[in-house]
């Protein structure tokens, strides 16, 4: 794999303390070295199709297409990956690294939970040490997957500093992973972070486009006209856009959490209403949190930030982002479920509301691919709660 700087137009970087900036170079060095070594991409496959499940499926919504009555609507069925999203497909990239690095201690952070489950998973699959930090709040959102790491044997820490949702959490990871390096190893969840983590998280997960536009061809003999998927960090989204974007044809759309409306001070949609600035180690579109109350519905969207790629993707043009509400995204949920079958994702169900109201406008003849990142167990306590207090 060619060197890559680090940077994506103006951004990405590493605005890092030096004690973190030698952890992130051995992190580089391991990645560049084994990336394109036979016997990790064997291991990685290997994993991939015997533990995970893939390829998973590029599904026709036969009835939801009728339904909308315009485009017709594939979805890529990431919600059936072992551990129910694509979390898994970074999480085991990331941990058969840290094997090869011979670093025990694994820690992450997570929101929905889907990418601490698949951390848990992995360490309990290779027998590492798991540590966990998520935000308080998050994990009376997403009780069922905190039962389910603590089950596999991690160790989640709670986050009470600020909102106590994603953000505090990656921030508790950082200073974890600044105090610990020489023995532990950050398995980063999403596509933001410093270099190198944005360009090894969409490695990872390109699995997810490079399938899509595979099976895509296979079924209709032709690209599609869009495809979609829902950002927060958006690692997802990365995944299923990085093997098309020189493909010109194809129209790219990330759907942002537009929580209560983006009139409203409580929502996500960093590209939407933030400005460049640095977050987390790394320059991308964020919120100023003084002016907004960072909110969605899907515990895995409030990020006050968004990856670098996507912040030049939409610098460049190369995509579109919109937003989509907590209402809408909520309607999606339930149309799926009785529609399809397919109970998705609070997350994903942000990707499919925008993909049902675009195909809606569209001829009949043009093909949208929304990505089901991941599917709605995790989200069915959050949204009984919901409808016992309405």
């Amino acid at each position: 794999m060619e060197r890559f700087n680090g940077y994506f137009g103006e951004f990405g970087g590493a605005y890092v303390p030096e004690g973190l900036q030698k952890a992130l170079k051995d992190l580089e060095e391991i990645f560049y070295k084994y990336i394109d070594d036979e016997d990790f991409i064997n291991e990685l496959n290997y994993y991939s199709k015997q533990y995970v499940g893939r390829e998973n499926p590029l599904y026709f919504a036969r009835r939801l297409t009728e339904y909308v009555g315009g485009a017709k609507i594939y979805l890529k069925r990431e919600d059936i990956n072992h551990t129910g999203s694509h979390k898994i497909n970074n999480a085991l990239g990331q941990a058969l690294l840290a094997k090869r690095s011979d670093k025990k201690r694994i820690i992450a952070e997570t929101g929905a939970g889907q990418h601490g489950v698949a951390t848990a998973t992995v360490c309990a699959l290779f027998g590492m040490d798991c540590t966990v930090y998520m935000g308080a709040v998050d994990m009376k959102r997403q009780e069922h997957n905190v039962f389910r790491m603590k089950l596999l044997g991690a160790k989640v820490v709670p986050v009470t500093e600020g909102n106590a949702t994603l953000k505090e959490a990656v921030d508790k990871a950082l200073e974890d992973y600044i105090e610990n390096y020489n023995d532990t190893f950050y398995l980063l969840g999403s596509a933001v972070g410093p270099h190198p983590y944005p360009m090894i998280v969409r490695e990872f997960q390109s699995i997810i486009g490079k399938e899509a536009k595979r099976q895509i061809l296979e079924q209709e003999g032709r690209l599609p006209d869009y495809i979609i998927a829902c950002v927060g960090g958006g690692s997802n989204a990365i995944g299923l856009f990085h093997p098309f974007v020189e493909d010109k044809e194809v129209k790219i759309i990330g759907v942002e959490p537009g929580g209560k409306g983006l009139d409203s001070k409580h929502h996500a949609a960093a590209i939407s209403k933030g400005e460049v600035g640095i977050l987390h180690g790394f320059k991308s579109y964020a919120l100023d949190e003084s002016k907004y109350s960072i909110h969605s519905i899907a515990a895995g969207l409030d990020y006050p930030g968004v990856g670098p790629e996507h912040s030049y993707y939409k610098a460049t043009g190369r995509a579109d982002y919109v937003s989509i509400t907590d209402e809408e995204a909520l309607e999606a949920f339930y149309k799926l479920t009785k529609l399809e079958g397919i109970i998705p994702a609070l997350e994903s169900s942000h990707a499919l509301a925008y993909g049902m109201k675009l195909a809606s406008s569209l001829p009949k003849d043009n093909i949208i691919i929304v990505n089901l990142s991941g599917r709605g167990d995790k989200d069915v306590n959050q949204i009984v709660e919901m409808e016992n207090n309405i």
